[in-house]
């Protein structure tokens, strides 16, 4: 008879790496899991595609818990109003804006999102991208204490149709392609806020108004299956680096999960449309 604690042990241990095994292969493959990054996991994986998201720290949510300053408090335009309503989130008006408690509305994200059937893995470094044909085909991954400490311990390589930087102002995987020169970005700026290519302007300064725009905007295909989402779209396009709230934060999500919902479709159509054709 096993004893308790190392019945324990067995079903984490099982557990992780059932779900672990789940992520190998995927549909799509988001770094971050900040409100960009949920609201896109939630789109997808209710519309039943294989999504995982894998998150450097030890708290998926990104910058939503500390709402403005530590306190606790978010505010969204009221244009979310419905999409707050399905996830049965309480929130209050004021004029033409939303405040809601912040952290109940990450908690609201990552329950839906996991819920939903999205795979999440906390702790987790997106170290680099697996590209095949020209193509970015999926992540590689390494625990984020390993990285940090710079141990010599390979990683292990998730494929994937579809990849989403939701890296925040780092656009992480989009500096990795622009490091190598496979990627030339004219406004794409470091983290410091000093661009990589292009003049300095008035992109760094705060510009809430704006700043909801421009990173719906910029939320788009980078380069072939790799999309920006949230800060990183920011970041990329050159735009406020201080602005977007976090509504504009969803809304990149969400416009990200269609874009990529239509591409995955697209490409299942036609290879059920060939695969019947071959069968007359």
């Amino acid at each position: 008879m096993l004893r308790k604690d190392t019945l324990i042990s067995r079903l984490i241990v099982e557990s992780f790496f059932k779900k672990l095994d789940e992520a190998l292969v995927l549909d799509v493959a988001v770094a971050g899991a900040g409100p960009s990054a949920l609201a896109l996991s939630i789109v997808l994986a209710k519309k039943g595609w294989k999504v995982a998201l894998f998150e450097a720290k030890n708290e998926p949510g990104g910058g939503i818990w500390g709402g403005g300053m530590m306190f606790n408090e978010l505010v969204v335009e009221s244009e979310l109003e419905e999409y707050l309503k399905e996830l049965d989130v309480r929130y209050k008006k004021v004029e033409n804006l939303i405040i809601i408690d912040s952290v109940h509305f990450a908690s609201a994200l990552l329950y839906h999102a996991t819920k939903s059937g999205a795979l999440l893995f906390n702790n987790v470094y997106v170290e680099d991208l697996v590209m095949y044909d020209g193509k970015v085909s999926g992540v590689v991954i390494n625990w984020t204490p390993t990285v940090r400490e710079r141990l010599h311990v390979d990683p292990i390589t998730i494929v994937s149709k579809y990849v989403v930087d939701a890296t925040g102002h780092p656009a992480n995987l989009v500096r990795f392609l622009v490091r190598r020169g496979v990627l030339k970005i004219e406004n794409f700026k470091t983290e410091s806020g000093v661009k990589i290519a292009g003049e300095p302007g008035n992109e760094f300064l705060m510009d809430a108004e704006n700043g909801e725009r421009f990173v719906v905007e910029h939320t788009k295909e980078v380069y072939p299956g790799l999309y920006v989402v949230g800060m990183a779209a920011v970041s990329v396009g050159g735009g406020p680096r201080m602005g977007p709230i976090f509504g504009g934060m969803v809304l990149s999500g969400l416009k990200a999960a269609n874009l990529i919902h239509e591409k995955l479709i697209s490409e299942t159509s036609y290879k059920d449309d060939r695969t019947e054709r071959a069968r007359v």
